[in-house]
Formats: C-alpha cells, sequence, structure tokens
C-alpha cells in the first residue's frame, strides 16, 4: 500500500471528522470513531494533528472557510447595498438550515471551553466579522453608499443579531417570527449604515 504524508493524510481526516460531527454530533467525535470514520488506525490522527483539539480547531477553520466563501459569493452582481445585505443574511440563513453546510457544527465546536479552542474561537469571529466588514465596505464603494459608521461596527451589530437569531432557532423555532426577525435585522443593518438609525443613550455604567 503507497504511503500517504501527513499533507494528504489532513484534509481526508478534516472532512471524516466533519462528516461524523455533523451526523452525529460533537460528543461522537473521538479520535478512535474519527479514524474509525476514514479506516485508518488511531495513531494515524494522532500522528498528523498531535491532539484532538488540534484536530478540531484544523475543523473549525475549514468550517469557517466554506462558510465564508458562501457568504462572499452571495451578493447578486450588480446589485444595491439594500440588496446586498439581504442577500447576505439570506445566505447565513441558508447555511445554517442545511445540516451539510457544518453551521451547527461550528456553533458546537466554538462552544467548547478548552484553552486550545479558545485561540480558533476568536480567530474565527475575527475573519468572520472582517469578512463581513470587507462585503460591506466593497459593496458601498460599487454603490456609492455613503457608511455613516465604520464597517466594521455595522458588521459586528449584523452578526450578533445573526447570531441572536440563530440562538434561538436552534433552541425554541419559529419560522414566522425569525423572518421577521431577519427582515428587521436587515433594516436595521442598512438604517445604521445609513445614518437613519436614532441611536439612544443606553446606561451601562
Amino acid at each position: 500500500m503507497a504511503h500517504i504524508s501527513a499533507a494528504e493524510r489532513r484534509p481526508q481526516l478534516i472532512k471524516a471528522a466533519i462528516d461524523l460531527m455533523t451526523r452525529e454530533g460533537v460528543a461522537a467525535g473521538s479520535t478512535r470513531a474519527i479514524a474509525a470514520e476514514l479506516g485508518v488506525a488511531q495513531t494515524t490522527v494522532h500522528y498528523t494533528f498531535g491532539t484532538k483539539e488540534d484536530l478540531y480547531q484544523a475543523v473549525i477553520d475549514q468550517i469557517a472557510e466554506d462558510l465564508i466563501e458562501q457568504v462572499e459569493q452571495a451578493a447578486p452582481e450588480g446589485a444595491g447595498f439594500e440588496e446586498t445585505i439581504a442577500a447576505l443574511a439570506g445566505a447565513l440563513w441558508r447555511t445554517m438550515l442545511e445540516p451539510a453546510t457544518g453551521h451547527q457544527l461550528l456553533a458546537e465546536l466554538t462552544a467548547l471551553h478548552t484553552p486550545k479552542l479558545s485561540g480558533a474561537r476568536q480567530g474565527l469571529y475575527r475573519r468572520v466579522i472582517d469578512a463581513t466588514a470587507t462585503v460591506m465596505t466593497e459593496t458601498a464603494q460599487r454603490t456609492g453608499y455613503e457608511l455613516a459608521q465604520p464597517a466594521e461596527t455595522v458588521a459586528r451589530f449584523f452578526l450578533s443579531g445573526f447570531d441572536g437569531l440563530a440562538m434561538q432557532w436552534r433552541c425554541l423555532p419559529d419560522e414566522a417570527a425569525e423572518r421577521v426577525g431577519l427582515q428587521a435585522l436587515v433594516s436595521a443593518t442598512v438604517a445604521l449604515t445609513g445614518g437613519r438609525l436614532e441611536l439612544v443613550d443606553v446606561p451601562v455604567e
């Protein structure tokens, strides 16, 4: 049997881990089970990644990369600013509804509180915020839409609202309520970006 290098095994093991944990949950993702999913020895997993947490970090990175690529391709060509934000929200929501995209798995993995994964979690949010802010900036420049707030501020607002809706959907789904919430989030994001959303002082100190 031909020798397969660690570099070649890496994407195979990541895919096996994603397939297994998407189907059976993170709790099922032991190195032994992931190795069995691919049909290799358990030692192959440790040789390739070192620890289970290192493999989980690679899984997080791969799912995030796939999701960001989908988001970046979501905007219709030549669309206006509002239409682009609506398309972005719709693309994100579809990834959450489709198990194969790994959105649910990503939520489960980032909820794990281990020292090694804390850096992966921070890196994930940084990449998603940056990608969303970039889409907003480039769309604004293309359409001549003036940003009244920094793109990162708007991206953080949009993503925090989306994460809240996603959490509600996972815990207590209500399709009609979530649809209205998503529409309201897009409207509020566009209004915030255009300086048309009145910001109320909130006593936080």
